[in-house]
């Protein structure tokens, strides 16, 4: 059977969101909202030079779900990694701008984040 590293790290962010929710840590929420939509994207098929949106679905099929990748967990650490990344890159050019509370912020981001690298 196919890995489906995806899945099972969405439903440990899911579920981590919905505590986040409940008691209104919004930072945390955003983050993992986040997260979730990366590795969500990571799991759309490619469209092929020439398709469009129109050309996946099938809609006299009774269904316009197209069929989610199965992610390795390699493939959902590299997905998380680029998001920790990101916010570290942006934390620097924050940095340098003198916006130290927008680095801080964005660097706690980061840090949450890593906790979810598989």
């Amino acid at each position: 059977m196919a890995e489906d590293a995806g899945g099972e790290t969405k439903a440990r962010l899911r579920a981590d969101l919905l505590a986040a929710m409940k008691e209104k840590r919004t930072v945390e929420a955003k983050v993992l909202r986040t997260l979730v939509a990366a590795i969500d994207n990571a799991e759309a098929p490619e469209a092929h030079p020439g398709e469009t949106a129109m050309t996946h679905h099938h809609f006299h099929s009774g269904s316009a779900e197209l069929e989610r990748l199965l992610l390795s967990r390699s493939r959902v650490r590299d997905v998380l990694l680029a998001e920790v990344l990101e916010r570290e890159r942006a934390a620097a050019e924050m940095e340098r701008l003198k916006e130290r509370g927008r680095a801080e912020a964005l660097r706690a981001e980061a840090l949450l984040a890593r906790r979810y690298l598989v």
